[in-house]
Order: structure tokens, then C-alpha cells, then sequence
């Protein structure tokens, strides 16, 4: 009888199955209304799935980041629309590494992975961010190698 109550996680979604959530595009741009940061973060998938969380990043022109990284998060980036770049550490002081992405583009950054989201060009550009996990987390880093910026 143990061995069953150990398989009902398992076998409950099966019989039960968990509810399609949907955000549509009207509640993405309401975060926005307003919103005059030169990088916008909307929570697609959030609190949604314990296993992972979804946002938009809209890069205004010629922006940046601060530099951070997710903490135990891995992220998988997709490049929606324009030109971007993503300065990531390589894990030694030689220096950080810039990797253009535009749009189609795919990029994994690893938990614990110091990064920095910036836009050199004239116009915006839009990324997908798809985290492991069902909250985003954001650590901020004073620079690559920094200290962690207290949170407030």
C-alpha cells in the first residue's frame, strides 16, 4: 500500500489534468502603459508552473542593463525583434564576452551566470526570457565580478 501512495503524484495529472493558463497581448501592454524604464520587464508566465516562468524584455535605444544573474535559474532566450547584445562572464578575469542576437536567435545562459542585456543601436529590441523555476530571480551585481547591490 506505501508503494501506491508514492506513485499517486505521478498518476493525480493523469487523471486530473492542470488548467491552460493564457496571458494575452492586452495585459502584456497594460504593464507597459506608463512604464518609462529604458528596459521593460513584463511577467508573461508567472507564478503560473512550478517548474518554469516566462517575461518580455523590451530594450529601448541605446540602453543597458545592470549587470546580474538569476541565481539558481537557468534561462533560455529568444530574440523576438531587433538587435541586441548579451555580455555574459567566461568565468575568469579575461574580461566579458559580447554576443550580438537578433531576431530568430536562441541563447542559453546558465544559473549563477553574470550577464548584461545591452542595446547599442537606434531602435528597440524584444527578447523572450524562459526561466527554470515559477518566479524570476534577479541578482544585481555592482560589475562583472562585483558585489551583490543590496536589495531594497
Amino acid at each position: 500500500m506505501a508503494g501506491l501512495f508514492a506513485l499517486l503524484p505521478d498518476i493525480i495529472p493523469m487523471i486530473v489534468p492542470a488548467t491552460i493558463q493564457v496571458t494575452k497581448a492586452h495585459d502584456l501592454e497594460a504593464q507597459r502603459a506608463g512604464n518609462e524604464s529604458p528596459m521593460i520587464r513584463q511577467g508573461a508566465v508567472v507564478g503560473k508552473s512550478d517548474k518554469m516562468c516566462a517575461t518580455v524584455l523590451i530594450a529601448k535605444a541605446n540602453c543597458a542593463s545592470a549587470v546580474h544573474h538569476h541565481g539558481e535559474q537557468d534561462t533560455i532566450i529568444y530574440a523576438v525583434s531587433g538587435t541586441g547584445i548579451l555580455v555574459t562572464n567566461r568565468g575568469d578575469e579575461t574580461g566579458p564576452r559580447r554576443q550580438e542576437l537578433s531576431a530568430g536567435d536562441f541563447a542559453v545562459v546558465p544559473s549563477w551566470t553574470e550577464h548584461q542585456e545591452v542595446n547599442d543601436t537606434d531602435e528597440e529590441f524584444v527578447w523572450i526570457l524562459i526561466r527554470s523555476g515559477p518566479e524570476p530571480v534577479v541578482v544585481y551585481l555592482t560589475d562583472f565580478f562585483g558585489e551583490e547591490v543590496p536589495a531594497d
